[in-house]
Parts: C-alpha cells; structure tokens; sequence
C-alpha cells in the first residue's frame, strides 16, 4: 500500500509543484509535475491518486480565475448565534455558489466581530450577487451581510507544503503585482470547455492524456479542446492546475497539514492600496492577498490576506513581520486585526449560467 500522508518524503516532493507551482493550462499536468519535482511519472500520478482516495488531497482540479467569469466576493454575514450552524450547513450543503465556508473569531471583541460566519459567494453572469446574497440571508435568518467584492489581487496560491519552513519577514525581491478584477464574456462553445475543463478529477483520472476524455466530455476534439484551454490560459481566465490537501480536518492517519487560518486585516489611507497590497502580498507566507473594501462595520479596512499554519503564536509573528515591513515602508495603518478560522468547509463556487437558472428554478419550488 502506497503512502498518502502529505509528510512522507516522496509525496512532499510532489506536493512542493502540485500544490500551487503549475500555472495556466498545461496539456500534460502529471508529466509537469514529474518534472519539475525530480519524481517519476508514474510514481508522481499513483501517489495522488493514491491521496486522493485517501482523502488526503480534498480534490485535483484546473483551477480558473473565475473573479473575471462572474461577480464575486468574500461576504461577512450577521446570524444569530443560535442559527450560526444552521446557516453554516445550509451555505456548504445547499448553495452551489458559496465556495469557503468559514466560522471566524477574534481574539478580543472588536470591529466586525459579530459577524462569524465569512463565505465566498460567485454569482454567474446574468444574475445579481446583491440578489443572491438577499435570498441567501432570507434561506438563513442573516440579520445583515457585507459584501467585499475583490478590487485587485496579490497573492493567490495555495502551496501549504512547502510554506511550513518559511521564516518570518520571509518576502520576494519585488513587491506583488496587482491582478486587476475584469470581466470576460465567453461564448457558448467557450463555456462547453470551460465546464468541461474544471471539473474535478477522479482518482481514475489521474492518468497520461487527461484532457483526452474531457474533450469528448465537451463534443470537440483533443486539439480543439486544447485550443480553446489555451486561448482563455491567455485571457486570463486559467488559474493553476492544483492538488488541494485537505487542510482543516486531520487525515486517516491523523496527521494534520495545517490548524490556523488567519485572516489578516488592515486600514490604509485611500490611494495607497496598490502600493500596500503590493508589498504585504510579497510575504511568502500568505496564500491570498486581496484589496476589498470592507466599509464601516470594520473600520474601514482595505487589505485582507491570509495564512495558514500549525502554530498560532508563528503566525502572529508572520503578522508582526509584515506590519513592520510596512513602517519600514512609512505606510500608515490606521487600524489591525486578525480574523481566526474556526470550523470551515471549502468547495469550487459554482459558476455556470445554466447552473444558476436552474438552482432558482429548484428555490421557487421550495
């Protein structure tokens, strides 16, 4: 039997490129993976699927930068706390269009600390986020929600495997470059593909040629299919080819890939946020780095990011290193705070038209 804990020698080789180091569309995955992390093919292709038939990988999946394929944000929701679980299974189990699902704490009362339940939330083109997010507060018993739609991204990568040596104030040369949030329209043939291509892989899908089967899937050919991959890789629409450890929960063998999820926040002077995002998005740490206005309710904060990590005292010292590179850099902060994941479920949102109209359809039913 293969090993299929993310700590064995071999699969954290794998794991170092799989998890966020191929970028766009790439015909053989496996085979890229192979190498650049100096393992065999087909050794590299038997321990993933290995893993994820272990549920140690969550899912294999063609990422996409779906910001620009549909109206997207991060929503803080206000729920009474004897409703909070029942909104948080209603979110994760019932709403194909909420991705992260996260219950979040701080340390002291503060700011936006009453709003425990975070999601992410996708709604397709053609439909409304406000919409959405004011049925989904009916279907929940929300009191209130803010919607903080990305401006721009910094950071966006997952790669807990090899972050858990990264030292504190551990940053790139340069300062992030801001992606800016863009829609794109696609045709329906362009739409064929793209399901097509997102979908997530089997463990028996995780074999020489994969996009073979997903062309079939579409009704076009493998050239074809690839040619279309290829185009919306160059529009911007592509994100990674990733491995998503399951992160939060331990696996079968009770090995844990990370505990804390730290959501960072901070408050910078309006007409700095490409220049703060920029450098707090540098810090190797982070997996995410976003400009989002988050109004009142929280101070006015401008700079989300996040990080994950074993040891909740490292991950404030990753905090205090970034703040201080940003005294360094004379950018004032008028408010800090950090947001702790608790309980969390995390799936793809959803981000099809025809998805969507018969989702609704189901909901007037109900």
């Amino acid at each position: 039997m293969l090993p299929v804990e993310h700590n064995d020698p071999i699969n954290a080789k794998i794991l170092a490129i799989s998890e966020d180091k191929i970028e766009g569309f790439v015909r053989e995955p496996f085979e890229e993976i192979a190498n650049r992390s100096g393992v065999g093919v087909e050794v590299v292709m038997a321990r993933i699927a290995a893993m994820l038939r272990a549920g140690t990988i969550r899912r294999v999946r063609q990422t996409l930068l779906a910001t620009n394929l549909a109206e997207g944000a991060l929503v803080a929701w206000k729920v009474p706390e004897e409703k909070i679980d029942a909104a948080f299974d209603w979110m994760f189990q019932r709403d194909p269009f909420s991705g992260h699902v996260v219950l979040r704490s701080t340390d002291t009362a503060s700011a936006g600390s009453d709003y425990k339940l975070w999601t992410t939330v996708k709604a397709p083109q053609g439909f409304s986020l406000q919409t959405h997010c004011e049925l989904l507060a009916k279907k929940v018993g929300a009191e209130r929600f803010r919607l903080m739609p990305a401006k721009g991204i910094f950071t966006l990568g997952v790669g807990h495997v090899r972050r858990k040596t990264i030292e504190p104030g551990s940053k790139g040369d340069q300062p992030a470059k801001m992606i800016p949030v863009q829609r794109v329209e696609l045709t329906e043939h362009e739409w064929d593909v793209l399901l097509a291509l997102k979908r997530e892989f089997t463990p028996e899908e995780v074999k020489p040629s994969p996009w073979v089967s997903r062309a079939s899937e579409a009704g076009v050919s493998p050239e074809e299919f690839c040619r279309v991959a290829e185009d919306l890789n160059a529009r911007k629409i592509v994100g990674r080819f990733s491995t998503f450890l399951e992160h939060v929960k331990p696996s079968v063998g009770g090995v844990r890939v990370t505990r804390f999820n730290a959501l960072f926040h901070w408050a910078v002077p309006a007409g700095r946020e490409v220049e703060t995002g920029g450098e707090v998005g540098r810090h190797h740490i982070l997996t995410h780095c976003y400009w989002r206005e988050a109004g009142p309710e929280f101070r006015n904060v401008n700079i989300m990011a996040v990080a994950h990590g074993t040891d909740k005292r490292l991950l404030l010292e990753h905090k205090a290193a970034i703040d201080q590179h940003l005294r360094a850099c004379e950018i004032p902060v008028s408010y800090t705070n950090v947001f702790w994941g608790g309980r969390s479920e995390i799936k793809p949102s959803e981000i099809s038209p025809r998805v969507y109209q018969e989702w609704l359809s189901e909901q007037g039913k109900n």
